[in-house]
């Protein structure tokens, strides 16, 4: 039997070569899904504040990854499904682990239903995202982001932790705010999606005085920080909602 080696030009065809995947942005990812899988190891062995930590890390780095991959033109179908299966992991169902094994545990049936409604929240949020790519306004979400929905949700567990009371001293409060985060996850309200924000564009001197403020005040109290900020953004579809409302009113008032 003799040995037959490939064609040069079937080694080096360029074909093959487009069906890799790009490292640097999966890798972001990757690591992304790793801290999220890690919250849900944590809250399983009580590591709470551990956990919570691991999901604000997931957050940022899931921040990175679509901006690497857009700085560096390594945009792929390949990395926008993987990142949404990280998504569902660290801001799907890691929130609402730690949060049942933190606080809804205690509360029977009705815990794992609101633990349940929040995870589907993320899902139907991400699924939504995912088919409506080429037709919302990049300026805005639709409905809150899941990132944002799990700081929420972590935000709240690492500020009881740190005001020395247990998950049980507040579950009906932990019960709430999962449901909420749940359901306005699949809202049609509009969230500011920052994209438009350009990095390099020159800005006046105060911005970076007022960043540097925003950095000081998170160092001296990150929690509370993170979770007041969290907690205005959530609010903010409601009120933007509520602006248009009004304005329309207005609007047929004036015309009538």
């Amino acid at each position: 039997m003799s040995n037959h080696r490939l064609p040069r030009k079937v080694i080096f065809n360029p074909e093959l070569r487009r069906r890799g995947i790009y490292i640097l942005p999966n890798l972001l990812t990757t690591a992304a899904l790793f801290f999220g899988f890690y919250a849900i190891v944590m809250a399983m062995q009580g590591g709470f504040e551990r956990a919570v930590v691991a999901i604000f890390v997931a957050m940022v780095l899931d921040g990175l990854d679509g901006r690497v991959a857009r700085l560096t033109r390594t945009q792929s179908a390949f990395g926008a499904e993987y990142d949404s299966l990280s998504d569902m992991v660290s801001f799907g169902a890691a929130p609402s682990l730690v949060m049942y094994e933190w606080a809804l545990r205690d509360l029977g049936r009705l815990g794992w239903i609101a633990a349940f409604i929040y995870c589907a929240g993320a899902a139907l949020r991400l699924a939504r995202f995912n088919t409506s790519l080429e037709v919302v306004d990049k300026r805005y979400f639709q409905g809150l982001p899941s990132p944002a929905a799990a700081a929420l949700v972590a935000g709240f567990v690492w500020i009881v932790i740190d005001g020395g009371f247990s998950g049980s001293d507040c579950a009906v409060w932990a019960a709430v705010l999962v449901i909420f985060a749940g359901v306005t996850m699949v809202t049609n309200l509009r969230y500011y999606s920052f994209k438009d924000i350009n990095l390099r564009k020159s800005v006046p001197f105060v911005m970076v005085a007022l960043v540097a403020l925003v950095f000081a005040v998170m160092a001296l109290k990150p929690e509370m920080t993170l979770f007041a900020f969290f907690v205005f953004y959530a609010l903010s579809g409601y009120v933007l909602a509520l602006i248009r409302v009004l304005r329309r009113k207005h609007l047929q008032a004036d015309q009538g």
